[in-house]
C-alpha cells in the first residue's frame, strides 16, 4: 500500500512545523524572559494566577478549532469516529481501529495522512475532513477521525461508528504534563501543583475531563457506538480489538486479531512513535519530543502526591454529580493511584 499520495500534507504539514520551529529561534530570548518571570512568580506564590492567564488563548485556540471542526458535515457509513479527551490513549485507539479496518495491512508515513482531525487548531499538518483518499484506499471502505470534542460538537448519524475512550484523569494531568512539557510550553510549563489546578478548573485545555465524559456517557447504549475505558484496554488488548472489529463489523480470523493486537503493542507503537508525534507546534516547543511515554495505567503516584491525586479524584467526581452523570467513578478510578 503506497504512502506517497499523501506528500502533500507531510508537505505542508513540514511547512507548518519549520515555521514554528523558525519562530522559536527568534523569541529565543523572550522565552527566557518569560521562563524567569515563571520562576519568580512561583517563589512569590502567584504563578498559578499567571499560568491561568498565560494558558487561556491556548485554550482558546482549541474551543475555536472545535466549534467550526464539523460544521455543514454529514458523517456516513465510512466514518469511524475516535472521540477521546486528549492524553487518553487516542492514537493507540486510533491505530488499532485504522489496522482493524485494513485488518492488519495499514501502511502510513503520519497517523494524521489517514485519520483526519477536525478539530486540530493547525488544519494544515493534517488531512481534511472531506479528503476521500483514506476512504478509497482503504479495504473496508471505513476511515478513521479523531476528535477531543465533547459530543454537543460532533455531528451523530446512525450510519457513523463512534468510539468513545476514557482514562483515569488522573493519568491524563500526567501524561499531559509530559507531553505539553515537550509540544507545546516547552520550558513554560509550570509546576505539578499549578498544572494539577489548572487542569481541574473550567479553564483547562478542552474544558473539564468530567464535561467530556458526561457528554458521551448517554450515547453508551447505542448500536453504534462503543464506550471503552483505557484501563480495559490495556488489561485485554484482544477482547478490545474483537470489540472494535464488531463495531465496524469487520470480520478478522484469528491470527488477524494477533496481527493487531502486536501492532498495537506499546514496543510496536514506540518504535514508530515519529508517526504519531505531531512535532514540535509551538514557538515554546522543546525539540526531540516523544507520543510514546509509558503506556501504563494507574502509574500517577510516580508524579502526583495523595493530595494532589485527592483533588482530582473530588473535582471530577463532584463535577459528574453536578452535571447528573450516573458514570460509577469511584468504581472505576476512586481507589486507584
Amino acid at each position: 500500500m503506497s504512502t506517497d499520495e499523501f506528500a502533500d500534507i507531510a508537505a505542508s504539514r513540514k511547512k507548518a512545523l519549520d515555521s514554528k520551529a523558525w519562530q522559536g529561534k527568534l523569541m529565543t530570548p523572550f522565552t527566557w524572559l518569560l521562563r524567569g518571570v515563571f520562576g519568580l512568580s512561583r517563589l512569590l506564590g502567584c504563578e498559578a494566577w499567571l499560568f491561568r492567564h498565560f494558558v487561556k488563548p491556548f485554550a482558546g485556540m482549541f474551543s475555536t478549532a472545535i466549534g467550526k471542526a464539523f460544521v455543514d458535515y454529514t458523517p456516513t457509513e465510512h466514518d469511524v469516529f475516535v472521540c477521546s479527551y486528549y492524553k487518553s490513549g487516542t492514537n493507540w485507539l486510533m491505530y488499532a481501529a485504522y489496522q482493524v479496518a485494513e485488518k492488519g495491512t495499514g501502511e502510513f508515513n503520519d497517523i494524521l495522512d489517514v485519520a483526519p482531525w477536525p478539530d486540530c487548531p493547525a488544519q494544515e499538518t493534517t488531512i481534511a475532513l472531506r479528503d476521500q483518499r483514506p476512504i478509497k484506499r482503504s479495504i473496508t471502505g471505513q476511515r478513521v477521525i479523531k476528535t477531543h470534542a465533547r459530543a454537543e460538537f460532533v455531528p451523530y448519524s446512525e450510519k457513523a461508528k463512534y468510539i468513545c475512550l476514557v482514562r483515569d484523569p488522573k493519568d491524563t494531568v500526567v501524561s499531559a504534563h509530559h507531553f505539553f512539557g515537550s509540544m507545546l510550553l516547552g520550558p513554560l510549563i509550570p509546576s505539578t501543583n499549578t498544572w494539577v489546578k489548572q487542569c481541574m478548573s473550567e479553564g483547562a485545555v478542552f474544558g473539564p475531563w468530567h464535561r467530556f465524559l458526561a457528554s458521551y456517557w448517554p450515547w453508551r447504549d447505542r448500536g453504534n457506538v462503543l464506550f471503552i475505558t483505557y484501563e480495559q484496554m490495556m488489561a485485554d488488548p484482544q477482547a478490545s480489538i474483537r470489540k472494535i472489529a464488531e463495531l465496524m463489523a469487520v470480520e478478522l480470523t484469528d491470527a488477524e486479531v494477533a496481527r493487531v493486537a502486536e501492532l498495537t503493542s506499546y514496543k510496536s507503537m514506540k518504535a514508530i512513535d515519529h508517526k504519531f508525534y505531531p512535532g514540535e507546534v509551538s514557538p515554546f516547543a522543546r525539540r526531540g519530543g516523544q507520543m510514546i511515554r509509558q503506556g501504563k495505567a494507574g502509574s500517577s503516584g510516580d508524579m502526583l502526591n495523595t493530595a494532589q491525586q485527592g483533588f482530582i479524584d473530588s473535582y471530577c467526581r463532584n463535577g459528574l454529580v453536578e452535571l447528573g452523570c450516573d458514570f460509577p467513578y469511584d468504581e472505576h478510578y476512586g481507589k486507584r493511584g
